[in-house]
């Protein structure tokens, strides 16, 4: 991998550990479907006229449904959950739990027709990722009945990550991901349309969040994915795959060292099994060839 490569590939493992970080600080002050909303309309406005002009948006009436889906199950819902989630839980445990997307994805795969054989390392990789999970979550990082409901919308997000990519691996291999990609952020911009204008704020937001909306808008969604596009194009997915493993620990870097979130021991401990566990869980795995399928490991 060039030198252009490499600094594409940490610049883009230190932009998707951000996004925790930014939410926590703009979810104060706006509301989690307001925020959702800003984010993926800034990216839409960004990536529709690049789109435009690669003709990557032609031929995708057929893929309609698969692009409204993605656009679900990719932006919509989890950008808010993500958003809601973290108003009662830590930016560092929501790094970590979504991590959890590969175990997600070795899981409910064979539900979407791709079969891929669970060998002893894979299961053994489910096992332990299951077990730093329930060590995380039993260490004293959550309590009382909103921080559950903060993993909750966290166990859901993960879900609907590791939906997003076996929608585009099963019914839209082949295409320009970066056609379906900016269709399917407009789309979820429409979706979460009417939702935000009515949980408008009473007041302007601070320079703090609005700067936090613009950093995730901008940074942490469009200009990651045409990072990870030029990524994938010079080193190639299975590369690229990695970003998944080092995102979360920068985004519980963040969390601990600005935002004095604290995580302890055993929740590191919990953190290595967890990213060990999905490691293991997709070694020998096929890899996607399209860049979006790889790119949507993030929040």
């Amino acid at each position: 991998m060039t030198w252009r490569g490499w600094t594409a590939f940490v610049a883009l493992g230190i932009i998707w550990g951000l996004p925790y970080f930014f939410i926590k600080v703009a979810v104060q002050e706006v509301s989690p479907v307001l925020l959702a909303f800003s984010r993926v309309l800034l990216a839409a406005l960004i990536l529709m006229p690049i789109a435009w002009r690669r003709g990557a948006l032609r031929s995708l009436g057929r893929h309609k449904g698969a692009i409204v889906a993605f656009g679900l199950v990719e932006f919509a819902i989890p950008f808010s959950l993500i958003s809601l989630g973290e108003r009662w839980i830590s930016s560092s445990v929501t790094g970590i739990l979504i991590a959890m997307v590969p175990l997600s994805i070795a899981l409910i795969q064979r539900f979407f027709g791709i079969r891929e054989s669970l060998g002893a390392w894979r299961i053994a990789g489910l096992a332990i990722g299951f077990i730093g999970v329930a060590a995380l979550l039993g260490t004293g990082s959550i309590s009382g009945l909103l921080g559950w409901a903060g993993v909750g919308c966290m166990v859901l997000s993960t879900m609907c990550y590791a939906i997003g990519p076996l929608i585009i691996q099963r019914h839209m291999h082949g295409l320009d991901s970066i056609g379906p990609l900016a269709l399917s952020l407009l789309v979820a911009s429409v979706i979460l349309l009417i939702p935000a204008l009515i949980d408008l704020p009473a007041a302007l937001p601070s320079a703090a969040a609005l700067a936090s909306i613009a950093v995730l808008g901008v940074v942490c969604t469009a200009v990651a994915m045409l990072l990870m596009f030029y990524l994938v194009h010079h080193a190639g997915a299975s590369r690229a795959s990695v970003i998944t493993y080092i995102n979360p620990v920068v985004a519980t870097m963040l969390g601990v060292l600005v935002l004095d979130e604290h995580l302890g021991i055993g929740g590191f401990i919990a953190f290595a099994l967890i990213l060990l566990g999905s490691w293991l869980a997709t070694r020998g795995a096929v890899t996607r060839s399209r860049p979006t399928g790889e790119a949507t490991l993030r929040a």
